[in-house]
């Protein structure tokens, strides 16, 4: 009696450690929210992110934007910016690492938007570059080819032909006959997307095509569920589209990341996305302004300018994407 009792005892202790180790690995693996804040500017934006063979960490790039510089007026503390780095081991917590050493100086040069990829054992960056800190939108920006062996130093290769003197927000593809694509924001018209095809990621021939003619940047392409899509920055969110080819994108009804959530500083509408498609499941990473609430529109301070990178768990239902931003999210990225 007392023996099948202790056996009951010890297998129900058993099973209850197990559970409470379960949570505990459970809860470590809960994003923190905000995801990720730049210690130095506050205002990281437009992340891009990517698996470092080298360092065993997934790295984190963003437009390091200079957001608590209170001397700075007007729209100069979206220029002059650099490249920052943070660093994670499973995609839920992330540090700050640096910000990187890009080969390519001019007097005030703007780093905006990374887009980071590898292929053959080499790293390739496609940065929007504005040639200098201007008081207003309408100056040159164009993009450029970097590559790199560690992730943080990186070599100038060319300056792209694209469609125009005025393009930004870089986003490179491979499809599916081994090539690559890259869709970017030509802002010289009516900011649409348009796309450029390389066999090597050195040489690029703009297509001339505009592929989605609503207003929005930042477009990232991915493929999930057996389909092709994009999301970009549509200012009211992010628009999302579908496509067979590539090049005939059928937007979805609703966008995503439009009503403000109820996390902490995710109040407000999300904007330049990543997604990152790993072991089976879709996460999309975003920037937020926090600060800018109904009450405070028009205004210009710190806490309008600050930016926070978020995350959250992308879900597929009747042939769209949906995405509920105030569930936590579960995530732990595999290599």
């Amino acid at each position: 009696m007392y023996q099948i009792s202790y056996k009951v005892i010890l297998m129900f202790l058993l099973v209850m450690c197990s559970v409470s180790i379960k949570a505990q690995h459970n809860e470590k693996n809960i994003a923190d929210k905000p995801l990720f804040r730049d210690p130095v500017f506050d205002g990281a934006a437009d992340p891009s992110i990517i698996w470092s063979d080298e360092e065993q960490k997934w790295l984190m790039f963003y437009t390091n934007r200079r957001a608590n510089d209170t001397s700075i007026k007007g729209i100069d503390w979206v220029h002059g910016t650099k490249i920052g780095v943070a660093e994670s081991t499973d995609g839920a917590h992330w540090t700050y690492k640096d910000t990187c050493n890009i080969n390519y100086h001019l007097k005030d040069v703007t780093y905006w938007a990374p887009e980071v990829i590898k292929y053959k054992n080499t790293y390739h960056m496609y940065l929007t570059i504005v040639p200098g800190i201007f008081k207003d939108w309408y100056h040159p920006r164009y993009i450029i080819h970097l590559t790199s062996k560690n992730l943080m130093d990186w070599g100038y290769q060319s300056k792209l032909t694209l469609a125009s003197e005025r393009c930004i927000d870089a986003d490179v593809f491979q499809l599916p006959d081994g090539t690559f694509r890259m869709y970017y924001n030509n802002e010289n018209d009516g900011k649409s997307i348009y796309y450029a095809d390389s066999k090597d990621l050195y040489h690029w021939v703009d297509s001339g095509v505009k592929v989605v003619k609503d207003r929005g940047e930042g477009p990232v392409v991915f493929t999930w569920k057996g389909k092709n899509w994009m999301m970009n920055d549509a200012w009211k969110g992010l628009g999302v589209y579908a496509s067979d080819d590539f090049v005939d994108w059928k937007r979805q009804e609703k966008n995503i990341l439009q009503m403000p959530g109820t996390g902490k500083d995710d109040g407000v509408k999300g904007g330049h996305p990543d997604v990152i498609v790993n072991d089976g499941s879709a996460y999309v990473f975003y920037f937020t302004h926090p600060g800018r609430t109904a009450e405070n529109e028009g205004k210009d301070n710190t806490q309008t300018r600050r930016t926070s990178i978020q995350v959250a768990e992308l879900e597929y239902l009747n042939g769209n994407i949906i995405c509920n931003r105030n569930l936590p999210v579960q995530i732990n990225l595999k290599p």
